[in-house]
């Protein structure tokens, strides 16, 4: 998998959002309409803030699993997964809000052995129910030591639009960037029963840096 968001200061689907406000910024400033120019202006700061794409420095170790996303840690469950895994696992929830990077990136090296994405509801991301009910695309990675591990992007009730850049059979590298979500969402990382978890609920973490498990 290549990492294609390297050395971009923005995510490339955020640009149109860059573009237009913009655009109006200069074209109302240039009317002379300085209210509609300071508000083009914000937005555009707004949006080129979002869609943000940082460097991020990727811990190395065997077995380590890092954020796949920037955000609060909401929840740790352990709990049964009816739909990829079909077994029970630790289910970690990472909430980002409309002021982290939404940039997604991939918690462990790999091979990736399917995405599936699954249209649903755009309800408030922190809700549990969310889980199983939200717009989502499934990333399952397995390990070079045959270990599942399960990276689901859910979109939010402001988020309309997942984007994901991988495919079944690509290499997945711990820390590169393999999609982004729009607007507000959250990340569950599924992680096999007797991973050895390294945050807590309400810790603040960043994609692709924060380490937040051991695998067995």
């Amino acid at each position: 998998m290549a990492d294609r968001a390297v050395g971009i200061p923005f995510a490339k689907e955020g640009i149109p959002f860059i573009v237009a406000p913009a655009g109006v910024t200069l074209l109302t400033g240039w009317l002379g309409w300085p209210v509609v120019a300071v508000l083009g202006a914000v937005a555009t700061l707004f949006s080129a803030w979002f869609f943000r794409n940082p460097a991020r420095v990727v811990p190395q170790g065997q077995n380590l699993i890092v954020a796949p996303g920037d955000g609060k840690v909401i929840a740790i469950e352990e709990e049964f997964e009816p739909r990829y895994l079909k077994e029970r696992s630790i289910r970690l929830t990472i909430f980002l809000n409309v002021f982290n990077v939404h940039i997604n990136r991939m918690p462990c090296d790999g091979v990736i052995e399917d995405v599936q994405y699954q249209p649903g509801q755009f309800m408030v991301a922190s809700k549990p129910e969310a889980t199983l009910r939200n717009e989502q695309n499934a990333v399952m990675i397995k390990t070079p030591q045959g270990i599942k591990v399960l990276c689901v992007q859910v979109a939010g009730l402001i988020a309309r639009r997942i984007v994901s850049w991988v495919s079944p059979r690509d290499q997945a590298i711990r820390g590169e960037r393999f999609g982004l979500i729009r607007f507000g969402s959250r990340m569950d990382t599924f992680l096999p029963i007797g991973s050895k978890v390294r945050v807590a609920i309400g810790d603040r973490v960043k994609g692709g840096e924060t380490i937040v498990g051991e695998l067995p």
